[in-house]
Protein backbone atom coordinates (compact mmCIF):
# COMPACT_ATOMS: atom_id res chain seq x y z
CA UNK A 1 0.00 0.00 0.00
CA UNK A 2 1.27 3.33 -0.96
CA UNK A 3 0.06 6.92 0.80
CA UNK A 4 -0.15 10.04 -1.11
CA UNK A 5 -1.34 13.70 -0.51
CA UNK A 6 -3.43 15.38 -2.19
CA UNK A 7 -2.52 19.25 -3.40
CA UNK A 8 -4.48 20.50 -0.44
CA UNK A 9 -2.59 18.58 2.05
CA UNK A 10 -5.54 16.04 2.28
CA UNK A 11 -4.23 12.23 3.19
CA UNK A 12 -5.15 9.57 0.37
CA UNK A 13 -3.85 5.65 0.46
CA UNK A 14 -4.76 3.10 -1.60
CA UNK A 15 -3.54 -0.70 -3.12
CA UNK A 16 -1.58 -0.95 -6.01
CA UNK A 17 -1.03 -4.47 -7.81
CA UNK A 18 0.82 -5.11 -10.11
CA UNK A 19 -0.67 -6.66 -13.26
CA UNK A 20 0.42 -7.11 -16.90
CA UNK A 21 3.01 -4.54 -16.69
CA UNK A 22 0.99 -1.92 -14.93
CA UNK A 23 -0.18 -0.79 -11.72
CA UNK A 24 -3.93 -1.33 -11.06
CA UNK A 25 -5.23 1.01 -8.20
CA UNK A 26 -7.73 -0.92 -6.03
CA UNK A 27 -9.02 0.12 -2.21
CA UNK A 28 -8.59 3.69 -2.85
CA UNK A 29 -9.47 6.00 0.12
CA UNK A 30 -9.28 9.69 0.94
CA UNK A 31 -10.48 12.37 3.04
CA UNK A 32 -14.07 13.95 1.21
CA UNK A 33 -13.47 17.07 0.10
CA UNK A 34 -14.94 20.27 1.55
CA UNK A 35 -17.40 21.38 -1.44
CA UNK A 36 -18.60 17.62 -0.69
CA UNK A 37 -19.32 18.43 2.96
CA UNK A 38 -20.49 21.91 1.98
CA UNK A 39 -22.83 20.97 -0.70
CA UNK A 40 -24.47 18.17 1.89
CA UNK A 41 -25.37 21.22 4.30
CA UNK A 42 -22.67 20.21 6.81
CA UNK A 43 -19.63 22.66 8.20
CA UNK A 44 -16.15 21.49 6.89
CA UNK A 45 -14.79 22.93 9.93
CA UNK A 46 -16.73 20.60 12.33
CA UNK A 47 -17.59 17.42 10.35
CA UNK A 48 -14.35 15.22 8.69
CA UNK A 49 -15.26 12.15 7.01
CA UNK A 50 -13.38 9.53 4.59
CA UNK A 51 -14.59 8.11 1.45
CA UNK A 52 -13.67 4.49 0.41
CA UNK A 53 -14.30 1.98 -2.48
CA UNK A 54 -12.89 -1.41 -3.23
CA UNK A 55 -12.50 -0.53 -6.88
CA UNK A 56 -14.82 -2.98 -8.75
CA UNK A 57 -14.84 -0.96 -11.62
CA UNK A 58 -10.90 -1.42 -12.04
CA UNK A 59 -11.63 -5.01 -11.37
CA UNK A 60 -14.27 -5.46 -13.92
CA UNK A 61 -11.92 -3.22 -16.39
CA UNK A 62 -9.26 -5.95 -16.16
CA UNK A 63 -11.44 -9.06 -16.24
CA UNK A 64 -13.61 -7.93 -19.29
CA UNK A 65 -10.95 -6.34 -21.11
CA UNK A 66 -12.89 -2.27 -20.79
CA UNK A 67 -10.36 0.31 -21.68
CA UNK A 68 -12.66 3.31 -20.11
CA UNK A 69 -13.68 3.17 -16.67
CA UNK A 70 -15.90 6.11 -17.31
CA UNK A 71 -18.10 3.60 -19.43
CA UNK A 72 -19.78 2.47 -16.23
CA UNK A 73 -21.21 5.56 -15.52
CA UNK A 74 -22.65 5.94 -19.36
CA UNK A 75 -26.13 5.27 -20.39
CA UNK A 76 -24.54 3.82 -23.64
CA UNK A 77 -25.98 0.70 -24.87
CA UNK A 78 -23.42 -0.09 -26.95
CA UNK A 79 -21.17 -0.95 -23.44
CA UNK A 80 -24.20 -1.69 -21.56
CA UNK A 81 -25.93 -4.63 -24.12
CA UNK A 82 -22.58 -6.57 -23.85
CA UNK A 83 -23.05 -7.27 -20.42
CA UNK A 84 -25.63 -9.68 -18.37
CA UNK A 85 -26.20 -12.15 -15.42
CA UNK A 86 -24.10 -14.89 -17.62
CA UNK A 87 -21.16 -12.27 -18.49
CA UNK A 88 -18.68 -13.11 -15.96
CA UNK A 89 -19.16 -16.98 -16.05
CA UNK A 90 -18.76 -16.85 -20.16
CA UNK A 91 -15.94 -14.45 -20.35
CA UNK A 92 -17.58 -11.74 -22.12
CA UNK A 93 -14.63 -9.66 -23.51
CA UNK A 94 -15.67 -6.27 -24.39
CA UNK A 95 -15.85 -5.24 -27.90
CA UNK A 96 -14.77 -1.41 -28.02
CA UNK A 97 -16.77 0.99 -30.32
CA UNK A 98 -16.18 3.93 -32.70
CA UNK A 99 -15.64 6.85 -29.65
CA UNK A 100 -15.24 10.68 -30.31
CA UNK A 101 -11.71 11.79 -31.21
CA UNK A 102 -9.26 12.15 -28.47
CA UNK A 103 -7.24 15.39 -27.36
CA UNK A 104 -3.58 14.85 -26.94
CA UNK A 105 -2.05 17.57 -24.57
CA UNK A 106 1.45 16.94 -23.02
CA UNK A 107 3.12 18.68 -20.08
CA UNK A 108 6.81 18.20 -19.90
CA UNK A 109 8.34 20.08 -16.60
CA UNK A 110 11.18 20.11 -14.00
CA UNK A 111 10.15 18.86 -10.84
CA UNK A 112 10.61 19.32 -6.97
CA UNK A 113 12.09 16.82 -4.64
CA UNK A 114 9.02 16.50 -2.84
CA UNK A 115 6.75 16.05 -6.74
CA UNK A 116 4.25 13.63 -6.29
CA UNK A 117 2.38 12.34 -9.74
CA UNK A 118 -0.68 11.55 -7.80
CA UNK A 119 -1.08 15.71 -6.95
CA UNK A 120 -0.87 16.52 -11.01
CA UNK A 121 -3.71 13.75 -11.45
CA UNK A 122 -6.06 15.70 -9.23
CA UNK A 123 -5.53 18.77 -10.19
CA UNK A 124 -6.03 17.21 -13.88
CA UNK A 125 -9.15 15.84 -12.99
CA UNK A 126 -10.34 18.88 -10.66
CA UNK A 127 -10.20 21.03 -14.08
CA UNK A 128 -11.30 18.28 -16.73
CA UNK A 129 -13.55 16.24 -15.05
CA UNK A 130 -15.30 13.49 -17.18
CA UNK A 131 -13.23 14.46 -19.99
CA UNK A 132 -9.97 13.45 -18.76
CA UNK A 133 -9.49 10.16 -19.70
CA UNK A 134 -6.19 9.40 -19.13
CA UNK A 135 -2.89 10.76 -18.03
CA UNK A 136 0.21 8.76 -18.66
CA UNK A 137 3.91 9.16 -17.84
CA UNK A 138 5.57 9.20 -20.88
CA UNK A 139 9.21 10.06 -20.06
CA UNK A 140 11.60 11.06 -17.24
CA UNK A 141 15.09 11.91 -16.55
CA UNK A 142 17.78 13.36 -14.39
CA UNK A 143 19.85 16.41 -16.10
CA UNK A 144 23.58 15.19 -15.31
CA UNK A 145 25.39 18.31 -14.77
CA UNK A 146 22.66 20.17 -12.55
CA UNK A 147 20.81 17.12 -11.06
CA UNK A 148 17.45 18.66 -12.26
CA UNK A 149 14.63 16.08 -12.46
CA UNK A 150 12.16 16.33 -15.30
CA UNK A 151 9.12 14.59 -15.85
CA UNK A 152 6.51 14.44 -19.04
CA UNK A 153 2.93 13.28 -18.85
CA UNK A 154 0.43 13.07 -22.12
CA UNK A 155 -3.07 13.93 -20.74
CA UNK A 156 -5.66 12.39 -22.88
CA UNK A 157 -8.84 14.27 -23.28
CA UNK A 158 -12.26 13.34 -24.89
CA UNK A 159 -16.17 13.59 -24.01
CA UNK A 160 -17.97 10.53 -23.93
CA UNK A 161 -21.01 12.39 -25.84
CA UNK A 162 -19.16 15.10 -28.02
CA UNK A 163 -16.54 16.20 -30.12
CA UNK A 164 -14.06 18.55 -28.23
CA UNK A 165 -12.59 21.08 -29.52
CA UNK A 166 -8.36 21.84 -29.24
CA UNK A 167 -9.79 25.81 -28.05
CA UNK A 168 -11.54 24.13 -25.17
CA UNK A 169 -9.59 21.65 -23.87
CA UNK A 170 -6.70 24.04 -24.27
CA UNK A 171 -8.63 27.02 -21.91
CA UNK A 172 -9.19 23.86 -19.84
CA UNK A 173 -5.03 22.77 -20.41
CA UNK A 174 -3.45 26.82 -19.03
CA UNK A 175 -5.44 26.76 -16.16
CA UNK A 176 -3.88 23.25 -15.25
CA UNK A 177 -0.44 24.74 -16.17
CA UNK A 178 -0.98 27.65 -14.19
CA UNK A 179 -1.65 25.49 -10.86
CA UNK A 180 0.99 23.30 -11.16
CA UNK A 181 3.14 25.99 -11.76
CA UNK A 182 1.96 27.69 -8.36
CA UNK A 183 0.62 24.71 -6.47
CA UNK A 184 3.66 21.90 -7.59
CA UNK A 185 6.16 24.62 -7.69
CA UNK A 186 7.24 22.94 -10.87
CA UNK A 187 9.39 24.77 -13.81
CA UNK A 188 7.46 24.36 -16.89
CA UNK A 189 9.75 23.31 -19.99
Amino acid sequence: MRGRTCAIDEPSYELDIFYEDDWLEVLGCGVIHHEVLQNAGLDPAKVHGWAFGIGLERIAMVLFGINDIRLFWSDDKRFTEQFDESAFSSKVKFKPFSKYPPVKKDISMWIPDDFVDNDLFEMIRDEGGDQVEKVDLIDEFTNKKTGKKSKAFRVIWRDMSRTLTNEEVNAKHEIVLKRIVEELSVELR
